[in-house]
């Protein structure tokens, strides 16, 4: 794996972390809530992460794409991409807005302020390196994840080893914790509740990954990081769904999961791993304004850092309406977005499996482009 293929995975994953798991309370929705079972959710998220990772980079490197709208055109056509574009800006907004509250709640679980100040400070964070040129950007996200992934392994896995509830207890009260819904429905069982949860973090994901597959010219390299990241974002999940079960008799009605396991350890454990938390918070929120802003103007041009400056206080106001409640609520709709994606990615990758990179690149389509 070079350079380059390390930092898309590193890039991915950080995005997804912030966005998916690294509260713990998304986990807890999609797959602990199934009991044992949900192991197998996680497990069927990954394979799902690894193979999407690297269909997106490798169609974004191969079309040096400048943004996700280039891939969706070439996945959907225009007509239809731009529908599914403008769809799946609006949702990403919400995930940023959620990104905001998740803030709020972080620091208001561990430091007792108000979640409106944690919001505040993400805003500001969001704004200022909204202000840097795409690559700064990109570099920002990437360098934070090793000190990220360490933290949360560590403190999963130490919780696992020192849980004391019993599986017949655990079991138990997995039944107590609503499970994500769907349409208005909950989610039957772990398979579909795996499959939604895939879905809505490469919706989550795919704008950031578009952007950074097309700053490669090694299609290569930008699939081995797509698998690299989905890998790596697997392993996370099943860990840390395993951890969340091992102490799901203290977990119920926590906000924050991992930053409660951080704080049975030990109280300064507790504050690294709530900067951890804002850290991934921050780039997933970074990764989701870009995102949308990039949908109205040009990166790095005045009139982006202005509109990413407006939707971000607008997205401050919106996130009051509580971190939880904007899970179960955004998350789930996204879902619906992710779904048509996992199926045109899977029939793209059908289509161009045993064409190569430079057959591919000679298609009309991506030349236009």
């Amino acid at each position: 794996m070079n350079k380059y293929s390390l930092q898309i995975a590193l890039a991915y994953m950080s995005v997804v972390i912030g966005g998916g798991f690294a509260s713990g309370n998304e986990v807890l929705q999609f797959f602990t809530g199934y009991g044992l079972a949900g192991i197998a959710g996680s497990v069927v998220a990954a394979v799902l992460f690894a193979f999407l990772g690297m269909q997106i980079a490798r169609i974004s490197s191969i079309m040096q794409a400048g943004s996700h709208k280039q891939v969706l055109y070439i996945l959907f056509g225009e007509k239809a991409g731009f529908v599914v574009d403008v769809i799946l800006s609006f949702f990403l907004y919400g995930v940023g807005v959620v990104m905001l509250a998740g803030a709020g709640s972080t620091l208001a679980q561990q430091f007792g302020l108000a979640p409106l100040v944690g919001s505040i400070l993400m805003t500001v964070l969001v704004i200022a390196t909204l202000c840097l040129n795409v690559r700064g950007i990109i570099n920002l996200i990437s360098a934070v994840m090793p000190f990220l992934l360490v933290m949360v392994l560590a403190i999963t896995v130490y919780s696992i080893y020192t849980s004391t509830g019993s599986q017949a207890e655990l079991a138990a009260v997995s039944e107590d914790i609503p499970v994500i819904t769907f349409l208005g429905a909950e989610v039957p069982n772990w398979a579909l509740s795996g499959l939604l949860y895939a879905s809505f973090n490469i919706a989550v994901g795919f704008p950031m990954l578009a952007v950074i597959g097309g700053l490669t010219k090694q299609p290569k390299a930008a699939a081995l990081g797509g698998i690299g990241g989905g890998l790596g974002l697997g392993v996370l999940i099943i860990v840390l769904n395993i951890g969340l079960f091992a102490n799901l008799d203290r977990l119920v009605g926590v906000e924050i999961p991992t930053l409660l396991l951080a704080q049975a350890i030990h109280p300064w454990l507790a504050v690294l791993m709530s900067l951890a938390l804002i850290c991934m918070i921050y780039s997933t929120a970074v990764g989701m304004f870009f995102a949308f802003g990039a949908r109205f103007a040009t990166p790095d041009t005045s009139r982006f850092k202005v509109l990413s400056a407006i939707f971000a206080v607008i997205g401050l106001v919106l996130s009051q309406a509580g971190f939880t409640k904007l899970v179960g609520t955004v998350y789930p709709m996204l879902g619906v977005v992710g779904l048509v994606l996992i199926i045109a990615i899977a029939m793209s990758w059908i289509r161009t499996r045993n064409r190569s990179a430079e057959e591919l690149a000679a298609d009309p389509r991506v030349q236009q482009k």
